[in-house]
């Protein structure tokens, strides 16, 4: 109203002056519906992973584009509600319509509660498991992780090493059972070591000198996403260990360091650039229903995953 070239000056000031009064704050999420323009979305990110991000970014930057859309990145700190809370205000601030949320934040009481309360559209890009607060688009970890762990035993290995993800997020939990799941059907004849990760190299890091620290060392580990990955090939490697002669190491994303480490790391694809772009047509599939007046339930788009094989597993020499 204030920014109205056709609204008298005694009305607009005593608008105004009803806005100082109750303290006013325009609801952005309901203007962006009821506008004819392309619409803003919003990003909220927090992973540490960078390759993760870019195929992120990509995805999502490329069909906002072709939509003449604006995307608009907010970085935020997982784990202080509050910073949260205040990070999903300054995206609706910027009169975003919808919001995309990679984990951990799709899976944020406090930033879903704060969305919920704005009336504003959110789509969750790879959570491990189906929402039914907002919709997802996704893989099925669990069954990309029993491939994987499958695929290694099938090569001969009897002693693997397993790197968790983030607790924080539920396709960690997601991963570790598709693991737990092949090791049982293979039988008791397998032995397992397990380290906690956090998606991080430095965290793929200090898990592989735990696994790697005993002469009885696996010979094959499978961490739960590239980063972690590419850091137990550099411990081994420090350790005097050749992969895969000594040891099988894969990863979980192929993101783009699968393929710059060496040698390159067999892992699960997960289409990130692809799942990003279907959660921009997602969110405006929704935004479409409500502005036609009715309520968009909660969608659950599950994508294919994909298991590639190169160099850094091998079968298990006798």
């Amino acid at each position: 109203m204030a920014g109205a070239q056709n609204v008298g000056l005694d009305t607009r000031e005593r608008v105004l002056a009803a806005v100082r009064a109750l303290n006013y704050e325009p609801n952005t999420a309901a203007r962006s519906l009821a506008s004819a323009t392309p619409a803003r979305a919003g990003l909220l990110y927090s992973n540490p992973s960078s390759a993760y991000l870019s195929a992120l970014l990509i995805g999502a930057l490329d069909e906002m584009g072709r939509r003449g859309s604006q995307l608009i990145v907010v970085q935020c700190a997982p784990g202080d509600a509050r910073r949260e809370r205040r990070a999903v205000r300054q995206l609706l601030a910027g009169q975003v319509a919808g919001i995309l949320l990679p984990p951990p934040l799709c899976e944020s009481a406090a930033v879903l509660s704060e969305i919920a309360a704005a009336g504003a559209v959110a789509v969750g890009i790879a959570a491990g498991r189906p929402s039914k607060r907002i919709s997802c688009v996704r893989i099925d970890d669990r069954k990309a992780a029993f491939e994987m762990t499958a695929r290694l035993l099938a090569l001969g290995h009897k002693r693997i090493g397993f790197i968790t993800g983030h607790p924080n997020q539920s396709a960690s939990a997601e991963r570790l059972a598709g693991f737990e799941d092949a090791i049982k059907t293979a039988g008791a004849n397998v032995r397992t070591s397990i380290a906690q990760g956090y998606f991080s190299y430095q965290s793929g890091l200090e898990a592989a000198e735990r696994l790697l620290a005993r002469k009885d060392h696996p010979t094959a580990i499978f961490a739960s996403n590239d980063d972690m990955a590419a850091a137990v090939i550099s411990v081994a490697h420090r350790r005097g260990l050749k992969t895969p002669g000594d040891i099988s190491i894969a990863g979980f994303d192929d993101t783009a360091i699968a393929t710059t480490v060496w040698p390159e790391l067999a892992t699960i694809r997960q289409p990130i650039a692809d799942m990003a772009a279907r959660a921009v047509d997602l969110m405006y599939e929704e935004l479409g229903i409500r502005k036609n007046g009715a309520d968009a339930e909660p969608q659950d788009i599950v994508m294919k995953h994909r298991l590639i094989e190169r160099g850094s597993v091998a079968r298990l020499r006798p």
